[in-house]
């Protein structure tokens, strides 16, 4: 049940929508020592979805996330620290195009529940932006916004 969706400017107007459907990773949590919590998220490039084929293919293509080259998209964190009562400011090393750059997420704790077999889960989701022009991605100047915005979605399972 974890989600990334991505935002991007079309033609100054309006927002193209996407997500990644193939997600996986690791969290480790601990309420009371955040410094030793970690996550590491791998996303599939290669299952973008914008709910347009041609479109998705293009993305995929070397105009854009260049899947042959690049298949996998990864988030390793170097550093957590509480942020608010509810919140961790999570910084790691996000891999993008072939680039890593340092980029730090603020995850607001979303809850706390119980799976179908009683297993412990946790929710957490962050919102911020990347400049696509800085991971090797400039198709489309002018067409295309700067900023993607990015929001993780995560629920966890203890194990």
């Amino acid at each position: 049940h974890s989600a990334v969706i991505f935002r991007i400017q079309h033609l100054g107007a309006g927002y193209t929508y996407g997500r990644f459907n193939g997600i996986s990773g690791t969290v480790t949590y601990d309420a009371a020592a955040p410094a030793a919590s970690s996550v590491k998220v791998s996303i599939d490039a290669a299952s973008v979805d914008t709910g347009n084929k041609g479109r998705d293919d293009h993305l995929r293509g070397p105009d854009f996330f260049d899947t042959a080259k690049f298949p996998t998209i990864t988030f390793e964190s170097t550093a957590v620290k509480k942020s608010g009562e509810t919140a961790l400011e999570v910084t790691g090393k996000l891999s993008l195009h072939g680039v890593t750059k340092d980029v730090t997420v603020v995850m607001e704790k979303t809850g706390e529940g119980k799976g179908r077999e009683g297993e412990a889960l946790i929710g957490f989701e962050g919102v911020f932006s990347v400049k696509r022009s800085e991971y090797g991605i400039t198709y489309g100047p002018g067409a295309l916004g700067e900023d993607v915005r990015l929001t993780i979605a995560i629920e966890a399972m203890k194990k």
